[in-house]
């Protein structure tokens, strides 16, 4: 009975004769599992209790709604469900992008189902388009902005040219961060649901450990300001791509924030919205664009997978399940290619644009653009580049800072959204 589970009671309760007829039979609410039994909850008090795995077990109990959050004991009770041959609707990222393989076949084995859509992006659907409508084709790429937290910070650091430890405290004050932002403003929400979109998009199990992850942490309002010079802004990206070289098939993903042209559909996504885009062989290119947080949002992705839970129990059907055939490889970070912006303090002088370009080029890291600031002896220099490797890269940046003429390499952002 938090956010979202008072707001899933409330729909249950408030649209009981639409449910019935959308699934077939009555939706009925049997019990809520909740840690205080002295609070008023708003329903009858006969509903509560604080036994939840012996609500999860109960006789009367078909489907089981989980948004508890975290590992356990929440996949202690999920397994409990599906092993007994409950259907289970679940919101739980963390959970999913550790344990589908685990949930997946027990669901498999007890002909349950197990559906995960408010797992990501909250109200947006994702998880089922990219599970059913696309089935039928070849998804290439899935980049998205999958953290509110994040976007609202980045956004109103663009907007108002404030630093960041500045417009984190403001985003707690108003409520869009915890009081521990660090699952968000380093990246581990996003990763997880990059997990989870991957898996789906490439029909290989994909946990968080396989996902590379940076946060938002060491953006300043100078990478801001450079990036609106470049016509871009900067963003959190949750990126899930295939990866192709020499033939041999591989999947990268990777979740850090990035430098995007303004003429991308997801540099708009501003405040606490939530955007994903996917890029499918037969389809093109789709969108999906909403509230990716709240009571809300998320309650109505949890309602939309119990209707479709409830309706195949009814008439006996199941959803579709994991599908993990592809088992593609993941592919080392450092094997990754992408564009980059690379921002440095040199010398003021000739030939500090040649000595500069020269190390660009013995890494095989061939160079797109460069803008030079000067001011008295130093000057500011930017280089974008072509796609390249994220170890050819590195190891570019590592022969810059050896470099007399170089003060500092002050920043390293990615370039994302273009077709160079």
């Amino acid at each position: 009975m938090g956010n979202v589970g008072s707001e899933v009671v409330r729909i249950l309760q408030d649209h009981a004769a639409d449910l019935a007829a959308r699934v077939g039979a009555p939706l009925v609410l049997r019990g809520v599992a909740v840690r205080d039994l002295s609070k008023d909850r708003g329903i009858d008090a006969d509903l509560l209790t604080t036994d939840v795995h012996g609500l999860v077990a109960r006789d009367d109990v078909d489907l089981v709604v989980e948004v508890l959050g975290g590992i356990e004991p929440a996949r202690e009770l999920i397994l409990s469900a599906l092993n007994a041959g409950k259907s289970v609707v679940t919101a739980n990222k963390a959970l999913l992008a550790e344990y589908t393989g685990e949930l997946a076949a027990s669901a498999e084995r007890h002909r349950a189902d197990l559906y995960f859509e408010a797992a990501v992006a909250g109200a947006i659907p994702v998880v089922r388009p990219l599970m059913q409508s696309l089935a039928g084709d070849r998804v290439d790429r899935v980049i998205g902005i999958v953290n509110g937290t994040t976007n609202f910070i980045l956004s109103a650091m663009d907007e108002t040219g404030a630093d960041y430890a500045e417009t984190l405290a403001e985003a707690g004050r108003l409520g869009y961060a915890e009081a521990d932002p660090t699952a968000d403003v380093e990246g581990y929400d996003a990763a997880a649901k990059a997990a989870i979109l991957a898996s789906l998009a490439f029909h290989t199990r994909v946990t968080s450990a396989d996902v590379h992850r940076e946060g938002i942490s060491s953006i300043t309002a100078d990478d801001l300001a450079t990036a609106k010079a470049f016509d871009c802004t900067v963003k959190l990206l949750a990126l899930c791509e295939r990866v192709v070289e020499d033939g041999t098939e591989r999947i990268s993903v990777r979740v850090y924030p990035a430098l995007l042209p303004l003429s991308h559909p997801l540099a708009r996504v501003s405040g606490a919205f939530n955007a994903v885009v996917v890029e499918a062989e037969a389809a093109g290119q789709l969108m999906f664009y909403g509230q990716g947080a709240g009571g809300g949002p998320t309650a109505s992705a949890v309602m939309g997978d119990l209707v479709m839970a409830a309706r195949n129990k009814f008439f006996g059907g199941r959803g579709p399940g994991e599908s993990t055939y592809a088992e593609l490889p993941i592919a080392p970070m450092g094997d990754t290619p992408t564009r980059y912006h690379v921002n440095m303090q040199v010398e003021d002088r000739a030939g500090v644009l040649s000595a500069v370009a020269a190390e660009f080029a013995k890494n095989g890291v061939s160079i797109s653009t460069v803008r030079q600031e000067g001011a008295s002896d130093c000057a500011r220099l930017v280089v974008v580049t072509h796609r390249a490797k994220e170890s050819a890269l590195a190891a570019t940046v590592a022969a810059l800072s050896d470099l007399d003429i170089v003060g500092a390499v002050t920043s390293v952002l990615r370039l994302e959204g273009t077709s160079e």
